[in-house]
């Protein structure tokens, strides 16, 4: 087995430019410090690092550090490479127009789902989510679409190393249930979730073609009493058909 090469000082910085994006108003070193249980005197140093190149800056007056104009020109790069985005959108928009709900589009970014669009619903309630939201990977049918994409003993592999997470009382927790909704997900090449990961919400979700060494997947979320037990088999056929005409647009 090949030994990963560690390097502790980079994933403390990834983990502080985290952090520092997930926070509305920036952090302040003590913040980042208490937050991540990392000395002051390293914070500090990773920091100023990252402010000299441009990956964060810090506010004169408040002090906080907010991300920087060289992470948002390398996010941009990034999102621009994925080019499902540009080809999926047509799709997304007349899936939208079908049924009626809010639709996603993400790619699997190691043990998340990363959304890089959505076409939201034009209702007034609706299930929305910001583009570049990470979901966790074992979360609702998106997961379950990823998952079953796996070599069924990679799939179980995974399952044990990363344990399954209760969202709900309706999120299945137990491996060989969820090993075996896995299987079926496969056999019907779509996947559900009915309150598993929000409770009153359900989703539709596929599987697309892998693009630019990416795997994306196609979603369809709404509120249970929007995608009643009536309405489940149309919104199905609609995501898939919006999935196959996705995958043929290459």
């Amino acid at each position: 087995m090949t030994k990963r090469y560690q390097a502790p000082i980079v994933k403390k910085a990834f983990d502080i430019l985290k952090a520092i994006s997930q926070s509305e108003k920036g952090l302040r070193i003590s913040d980042i410090s208490t937050d991540l249980d990392i000395s002051k005197s390293t914070v500090h140093g990773i920091t100023a690092a990252l402010e000299e190149q441009g990956a964060i800056t810090r506010h004169p007056d408040s002090k906080r550090y907010t991300i920087g104009l060289t992470l948002m020109e390398l996010g941009k790069a990034a999102y621009e490479r994925v080019d499902i985005v540009k080809s999926a959108r047509p799709a997304m928009e007349n899936l939208m127009e079908q049924c009626g709900e809010s639709v996603f589009l993400g790619i699997r970014n190691a043990h998340h789902v990363t959304v890089i669009d959505i076409v939201e619903s034009r209702k007034d309630f609706k299930i929305s989510s910001p583009i570049g939201t990470a979901l966790p990977l074992l979360a609702g049918a998106v997961g379950k679409a990823f998952l079953s994409a796996m070599p069924a003993p990679e799939a179980a592999a995974y399952l044990k190393t990363h344990p399954l997470r209760r969202f709900t009382s309706q999120t299945i927790v137990d491996p060989a249930i969820y090993l075996e909704e896995l299987k079926a997900v496969k056999k019907r090449g779509y996947a559900l979730d009915d309150e598993e990961y929000i409770a009153g919400v359900r989703a539709v979700a596929v599987c697309l073609s892998p693009r630019a060494g990416h795997l994306p997947a196609l979603w369809v979320v709404g509120f249970k009493a929007e995608m009643s037990d009536d309405l489940m088999p149309r919104i199905i056929d609609q995501t898939l058909a919006a999935a196959l005409q996705i995958n043929q647009s290459v």
